[in-house]
C-alpha cells in the first residue's frame, strides 16, 4: 500500500497577492515545485476546500488541505543483496559501495544493482524517486554514497550537490611520479567520436578537480583528490588528461605501464589490476533534517591496499 501525506497550513498575510504555485514552494518547501504543480494539476491541493489553479492569486488568510498518496516512484524489484551501511536515521543512509556494483538498473544491469539493495533494506524507498539515490560511483569504484529515506532529503541533498556543497575525498593510485599537487579545470562532455567514453571537450560541462600528493613511488603515485564538480567519469578523465592515468583504468589507463627493473610481485599485481585504483574515502554534507555539518570515512578496500603495499615494497628493493 502507497504511503499517504497530510499537509495542511494557512497563508500568511506577507503572501497575499502571489499565485498559489509560489505560495506552495514557499510553505511546503521540503517539495519541489514541479511536485506541488502537479499535485494542483491532480486536484489534491485544497484551498479553503475548493480547487484552484496555479496561477491563481491568493488574498492571505485562506486554510491549505493537501491529501496525496505517495505512489510508487521505482519499479525494481527488491533483492536481498548485502550493505556495508557506515550509518542510518529516518532521513539517510550511507553506504560503503564495493568494487563491482552497480548503483543504478540500466541496459546490461537490471538486477543485482544497489537500488535494488536499497528496495530490500527500506521498502519505502519505493516512493522516492530513483529509491533515493542522489549521486552515483561507477561500477568499479569503491567508496562511500549518501541516499536520501524521504522526499524531503531527496530534495535537500539534491539543492546541496547543485550548490557544490558536497565534500567528496577520493583515493587514487596513478601512473607517473607527480612532482606537486594541483587542481584540474578543463570542461568534460561525450566524447566526439566514441560516445560511451567521456572526454576533456571545448563545449562540455564545466570540471574542476583538485589533487595533491599523499606519497610518492618508483613509477606511481599515491593521490588525494577532492571534487569541486561532479561530472560523469570526472576524475578518471582529468587524471589521463594531466597523463597520470589511474592505475588499472580500463577505459582511460592506456596501455598497461610496467616500471623498468621491478619485482615479480609489482609486476602481477599491474597485470592482474583490472579495475581502477579509484576510491570513495570520504564524504561530507549538512544533515537535511539537523542542518549539522556531518561526515564519514571509509577504509582503502583490499586490493588497493594490497597494491600500495607491493608499491613500497617495490619502492624499498630500489633504494
Amino acid at each position: 500500500m502507497n504511503e499517504v501525506e497530510h499537509l495542511s497550513a494557512t497563508v500568511d498575510d506577507e503572501l497575499a497577492g502571489q499565485r498559489l504555485d509560489k505560495i506552495l514552494a514557499q510553505i511546503f518547501s521540503d517539495y519541489s515545485r514541479a511536485r506541488l504543480q502537479q499535485w494542483v494539476s491532480d486536484g489534491v491541493v485544497l484551498v479553503d476546500g475548493k480547487q484552484l489553479r496555479s496561477k491563481d492569486k491568493l488574498r492571505g488568510g485562506e486554510q491549505i488541505e493537501i491529501t496525496v498518496e505517495l505512489e510508487e516512484e521505482v519499479d525494481s524489484k527488491p533483492e536481498a543483496i548485502p550493505l556495508d551501511i557506515v550509518y542510518e536515521d529516518e532521513s539517510i543512509l550511507v553506504i560503503n559501495k564495493p568494487v563491482g556494483l552497480v548503483v543504478h538498473p540500466a541496459v546490461g544491469n537490471r538486477e543485482g544493482t544497489m537500488l535494488n539493495a536499497l528496495l530490500h533494506h527500506a521498502p519505502e524507498l519505493t516512493s522516492v524517486p530513483r529509491a533515493g539515490i542522489v549521486h552515483r560511483l561507477d561500477k568499479e569504484t569503491s567508496g562511500l554514497l549518501v541516499v536520501a529515506r524521504t522526499l524531503k532529503s531527496q530534495k535537500v541533498l539534491t539543492e546541496q550537490i547543485q550548490r557544490r556543497e558536497f565534500e567528496r575525498e577520493y583515493q587514487t593510485v596513478v601512473n607517473g611520479v607527480m612532482t606537486a599537487g594541483g587542481t584540474v579545470d578543463a570542461a568534460i562532455g561525450r566524447h566526439p567520436t566514441v560516445r560511451t567514453r567521456m572526454a576533456v571537450v571545448g563545449r562540455g560541462k564545466e570540471a574542476r578537480t583538485h589533487y595533491r600528493v599523499i606519497k610518492r613511488y618508483r613509477a606511481h603515485t599515491h593521490v588525494l583528490v577532492k571534487l569541486e564538480t561532479g561530472r560523469t567519469h570526472q576524475i578518471r578523465v582529468h587524471m589521463a588528461h594531466i597523463r597520470y592515468p589511474i592505475v588499472g583504468d580500463p577505459v582511460y589507463g592506456g596501455r598497461l605501464r610496467i616500471p623498468k627493473g621491478c619485482g615479480e610481485a609489482l609486476n602481477g599485481m599491474l597485470r592482474t589490476f583490472k579495475r581502477q585504483a579509484l576510491h570513495a574515502a570520504k564524504l561530507g554534507l549538512v544533515h537535511p533534517e539537523s542542518g549539522e555539518m556531518v561526515s564519514w570515512e571509509a577504509p582503502l578496500p583490499t586490493d588497493m591496499t594490497r597494491l600500495l603495499q607491493v608499491l613500497g615494497d617495490d619502492l624499498k628493493l630500489a633504494e
